[in-house]
């Protein structure tokens, strides 16, 4: 086989093997193309296994159609966890494929987004090619048509609000390009919906690559709620999110059939911000993590082998917003999780947007933004003088732009910059980039929890020897860190003394 597109990171042997065996470890990773039939499919496709000499492989649904490839109706492309493989590091088609997952080409240009990774358009196309197989409008594209597929497949939502909620401004170029891409026009497709809606909310399925731990993560959320901006129990996690005039609310939990999939439940006013809302959703819960990856490079250390093997499936908990995120680290340095949380609660029902009409029973607040925060008085909530000084200042820093959270800044340089910030240490920032980039790579290693797990059994590591240790973690230390915490916090109740860092 000589296809330009039919690029891949695994050997055409696991391919082979994960396709006969329909292993939803590798869901995703790769995608199953026919030349008999002009479909492609993930490799958990149900359909009768097609003949080896008709399949190719590609490493992203982008590069398969491209390549003319067409979605398969049966096991339904658009429900694969997106490939974190090509998102991992500070390379230039990392950053790129995050800024496009954050909508950069829904109204920025290629040459754009090549100036924002540092290249050309003309180089970073190449690389594109190279190595997914199909070019960044490609690839921004297939995302947008993939997710108008699964909402007119899954909800009875108008055709002209699809076209609105997958990014596209035209029907007419909508039609156009679903058509082109599918061989049927959006209405042609549509069906009975599979799911009824509840609440006036759509409901999605948003997969992932088993196994995952989503107990652990509810539990890791549950301790950090924020009273009527979150709800979350033992199987949900509900949020409200704005604007303040036309808010919408979100609750996530188990795909009761047992597939390998979260049910989301979507109230979402304003069409336009639906991809967006999802896209969030997904990195809350680390949905397109690979843990075989993870695991297969962690488990040598002799202190994270068994935590890997008594929760193989645990993800890295993301965040809705950087700056929420921001200010709740701050208010957690050197005090508890449970101070914290008091901390940010009170600074929620001071500062916060109150809605005027809950849009679902118990949430009605939106978390500040910096404007409210950037003058505020926040001694007034238990925060002490140097803190509310800290959460002012950064907030005006992310006002006047000397700090961010644009997805394509590498690690070193994040927390380069939002250390340059007075009373921001450098376990601040990687904490902020663990949550709000979900970069697998941070390593907050001065938290003293972290420094006595790695221990072990001995004295508690200085940071220096922790992070010289962590080299071998790499490119996953924050998943170390994740694994460590939860190990630590299996084995002894929490505790109720004072720890720095303690928010971890």
């Amino acid at each position: 086989m000589n296809d330009p597109h039919a690029v891949t990171l695994l050997d055409p042997r696991t391919c082979e093997q994960a396709r006969l065996s329909r292993d939803a470890r590798f869901d995703g990773l790769f995608f199953t193309a026919v030349s008999s039939t002009g479909i492609y499919c993930r490799p958990v496709c149900p359909a009768p296994s097609p003949k080896r000499e008709n399949v190719r492989y590609y490493a992203s649904a982008a590069a398969a159609e491209a390549a003319g490839f067409r979605p398969c109706l049966r096991c339904r492309p658009e429900l694969s966890p997106g490939n974190d493989v090509w998102q991992r590091g500070d390379h230039v088609v990392a950053r790129a494929l995050k800024l496009i997952g954050h909508g950069a080409l829904d109204e920025g240009s290629l040459d754009q987004l090549a100036a924002r990774v540092g290249v050309g358009a003309r180089q970073l196309r190449r690389l594109f090619v190279e190595r997914l197989g199909a070019p960044p409008l490609s690839v921004h594209t297939t995302r947008r048509l993939l997710f108008a597929k699964q909402l007119l497949t899954e909800t009875s939502l108008p055709v002209t609000e699809v076209a609105l909620a997958s990014g596209f401004r035209s029907l007419r170029r909508f039609n156009a390009a679903f058509a082109q891409a599918n061989r049927i026009a959006p209405r042609e497709l549509r069906r009975q919906p599979r799911t009824a809606a509840t609440d006036g909310a759509l409901v999605l399925r948003l997969a992932y690559r088993p196994p995952f731990d989503f107990a652990s993560l509810l539990a890791f959320l549950r301790g950090r709620a924020l009273p009527g901006i979150e709800q979350v129990d033992e199987a949900s996690y509900a949020r409200v999110f704005g604007p303040a005039d036309a808010p919408g609310w979100l609750r996530v939990s188990a795909w009761l059939d047992g597939g390998h999939a979260l049910k989301l439940e979507l109230h979402c006013p304003q069409p336009a911000r639906m991809l967006d809302v999802v896209a969030r959703v997904r990195r809350l819960f680390d949905l397109d993590a690979d843990p075989r990856a993870i695991v297969g490079a962690l488990r040598s250390d002799a202190t994270l082998r068994p935590l890997l093997r008594r929760r193989p499936g645990l993800r890295l908990p993301g965040s809705w917003d950087g700056f929420e995120i921001a200010v709740r680290a701050i208010l957690g340095q050197q005090v508890s999780v449970a101070a914290a949380r008091t901390l940010a609660t009170r600074l929620v029902q001071r500062h916060g947007a109150a809605l005027d009409a809950a849009p679902l029973l118990g949430l009605d607040r939106l978390f500040p933004a910096p404007e409210a925060l950037a003058d505020a008085d926040l001694r007034e909530i238990g925060v002490t003088t140097a803190r509310a000084a800290t959460i002012r200042g950064m907030a005006r820093a992310l006002l006047d732009g000397h700090v961010d959270f644009r997805a394509e800044q590498p690690l070193d340089e994040f927390v380069a910059r939002w250390v340059a910030l007075p009373g921001i240490g450098e376990w601040t920032a990687h904490y902020m980039a663990m949550r709000a980039l979900n970069h697998p790579d941070a390593f907050p290693a001065a938290d003293l929890i972290l420094r006595r797990a790695a221990a072990g059994d001995g004295e508690a590591l200085g940071t220096k020897a922790l992070t010289a240790l962590a080299e071998a973690w790499r490119p996953w230390r924050a998943y170390a860190v994740i694994h460590l915490w939860r190990g630590s916090a299996d084995a002894t109740p929490a505790p109720r003394a004072k720890r720095k860092g303690a928010t971890a």
